[in-house]
This record gives structure tokens, sequence and C-alpha cells, in this order.
């Protein structure tokens, strides 16, 4: 069948591709992404029906794609290669620049690791989320320490030169030390890229009912200061803040995440999947096996609309520019000039050349600075 999203290059087309995965060898109790578990009677039909999502698509000629879930190297070997072959079919990828997979450390394999640095896979972010092994197992994590250690290896051994390793604090009994040591343990080895997350009780989580229950409690204060301690330890060994989670060597930011942060257009595939493209957003059926049978019905898993407005997309590339250490030029927040004033008296913003963002006191806070906005 002829595509009807191959195109050549120089014609345009949507820059950045999104791709859920929705599965995961174990769910983990903290996360709130659209995810089941694995199910080897649903991913090949799961497979078909994100080649043929995207075959219905808009025109694409990406220069990032990032697979997320989910887990997606929870998918095997053989089914990696039929994903990703499928894509090259239908894609014209001569732009593109960056291909993300989040990869979970109990997931990876020689095999698997070299077969997707074979077939175009140029970065990895792997979720380590912390090295000691009272704490991933309060997670819930599949992996240990160990594991993640080797697995690391032998994505450098396969020849991946971009590794982002993520990182959670705030962890239920986590202790100051505990998170230096997570943070020196991960700087020791090297990655290009670190994402340091606080944690957060999401709705429809176990966390959540355990938080509700009384058997968590939230500490805004210790928060604040393991967030402190991220950023002096990371900025002490030459990781820059780009973003208020994320971590990079120059040169070495997340392409497709700036995207998202700067206000591109993209499309997602797949459950639960969110696109944005000119003035209409819209997310797909987060549910696996409605999102194959909508997709085999009309090329489409729509869930729901929504019509982008000049000030909504205006506030929204506020809102998230904002949180990027370039921030955003200064005319951008014209209409809400009085309150940027205030933040600047009190010492929340910075301005530079004509571009505002948030200082170090700004970032300590900038979900409370961002709702002002929305």
């Amino acid at each position: 069948m002829e595509s009807k999203v191959r195109i050549t290059s120089g014609e345009g087309g949507i820059k950045h591709l999104y791709v859920h995965v929705p599965f995961c060898p174990k769910i983990c109790p903290y996360c709130s992404f659209y995810k089941e578990a694995s199910d080897r009677n649903r991913t090949q039909a799961f497979l078909d029906a994100v080649l043929l999502e995207l075959d219905s698509a808009p025109y694409l000629q990406p220069t990032t794609i990032f697979f997320g879930g989910g887990t997606p190297s929870a998918l095997s070997t053989r089914q990696l290669a039929y994903l990703i072959n499928g894509l090259r079919e239908l894609l014209d990828l001569s732009e593109l620049q960056e291909w993300t997979i989040e990869m979970n450390p109990a997931t990876v394999s020689e095999e698997k690791a070299r077969l997707l640095r074979s077939l175009g896979i140029n970065r990895v972010s792997m979720g380590v989320q912390a090295w000691q092994p009272e704490l991933l197992d309060r997670l819930g994590r599949v992996h240990s320490a160990a594991q993640a250690l080797r697995s690391y290896e032998i994505l450098r051994s396969a020849g991946f030169e971009n590794v982002n390793l993520d990182l959670i604090f705030g962890i239920p009994g986590q202790t100051a030390e505990q998170w230096r040591e997570s943070l020196l343990q991960t700087i020791e080895l090297g990655p290009e890229h670190i994402s340091a997350y606080c944690l957060t009780y999401e709705e429809d989580t176990e966390y959540f009912l355990r938080l509700g229950a009384g058997e968590f409690v939230q500490d805004a204060g210790r928060d604040a200061e393991l967030f402190e301690q991220t950023m002096d330890t990371l900025e002490q060994h030459g990781y820059s803040q780009y973003e208020i989670s994320n971590y990079a060597r120059p040169g070495k930011e997340c392409l497709h995440n700036l995207a998202y942060w700067t206000g591109k257009e993209y499309l997602g595939l797949g459950p639960s999947a969110f696109s944005t493209v000119a003035s209409r957003r819209w997310q797909n059926v987060p549910n696996t096996p409605d999102y194959i049978k909508r997709v085999r019905e009309s090329g489409s898993a729509c869930l729901c609309n929504e019509i982008i407005t000049p000030d909504i997309h205006r506030a929204e590339k506020v809102v998230f520019g904002l949180r990027t250490n370039t921030g955003i030029p200064e005319e951008l927040v014209e209409p809400w000039r009085q309150p940027i004033g205030e933040l600047v008296t009190e010492g929340f913003v910075e301005r530079n050349a004509g571009r505002i963002r948030l200082s170090r006191s700004g970032r300590m806070v900038a979900d409370a600075i961002g709702e002002m906005f929305v």
C-alpha cells in the first residue's frame, strides 16, 4: 500500500514524532502514565495498529522521534525490529537528528542494544531511579543496581554515545545522603544527560492511595533541599540545568523534549498519546484493545479534541518556556506585565537581553508560577 505520509526532503511536515508503547514488565506504584502488563497475545496487533495509524496521519518529516511508555524496551528484539523497520519504510528520515528509546535496565540485552543502534536509534533514556536496593524495592522497580550498571555498560559497548539516566528524589524514607550517593554514582558513570525528578503523588496510582491513607507524608521542605542539592551537585560536575528537571553536557540536551517546551508541533502514536498540530490538539484513547479496534476501523484512535487558540498557545509557551534556561522573549508575557514585574522585584524571574527566565529561587516554585498564566 502506498504510504500517505511518505514525503520528499524539503517539503516540510511535522518534525517531531512520539510513539507510546504501553507494555511494562511490572506496573510501578508511582507511575501515572498509561501502561499495562506485557501481553504477548496483544503485542503484534498493537504494532500493526501503530503503523496503520501512522499511515493515516498528517505529513511528517521528523527531526526527532521518541519511543516512550510504558516500557518500549519490554518489546522483544523481533518486535522492535518490526516496529522500527515499519517506521523507516513509512517515513523520510533524511533530516532525523535524534531517535530516543526509553529502556528499563531489566530489559536491556546485548542483542537488543546492538539491534537498536544498527537501526538508527542514537539516544537511550534509561530509568535507573535509585541505586540503593531498599529504595528500588520501595519504588517497585524490577531491576537491581547491578543490572542497571551492567545495562549501562552494554549500551556503551553497543555504540551509544548519548545516554540519559533517570533518577527520582523525594522517595518515601530517602535521606539526603542517599540522594547524594545516587547523584555521585550516576555522575561517575559519565552519562551525557541526567534527568532528576521529584516524586509526585499522582491520582490513579498506588502511591496516591497510600498517601491518602497516611502511610506516606509529603515534605515540601525536604524536597526543596534535595532539589537544591541536585542543582548544586550536577552543576559542579559540568551538567547544565537546561530545564527544571533536566541536566546535560554541552550540546546533549534532549531535542525532542525541547520541541515540547518551545511549543513546536508534534504527532503522537499509540494509546493515550497526545498530538498538537496547527491549532488542534487531540488525545488517543487510553486503552490498548480499544485503540487497536479504532485504528483498524478508521485509521484514528482520537478520543477528544481541543482547539488551541492563540491565547492558549501563548500561555503554554510562557509556562513551558520559563522552565528552560534560555527562557522566553519578554514580549511574549505582555498580557501579564504586572505579575511579571512583581516576580522580577521578588527575585523569582530574571531579565536579560530582552528575554526572561526563572531565577534559581523561581525554579524552586516553578509550578506555582506557571499556574499564573493558565
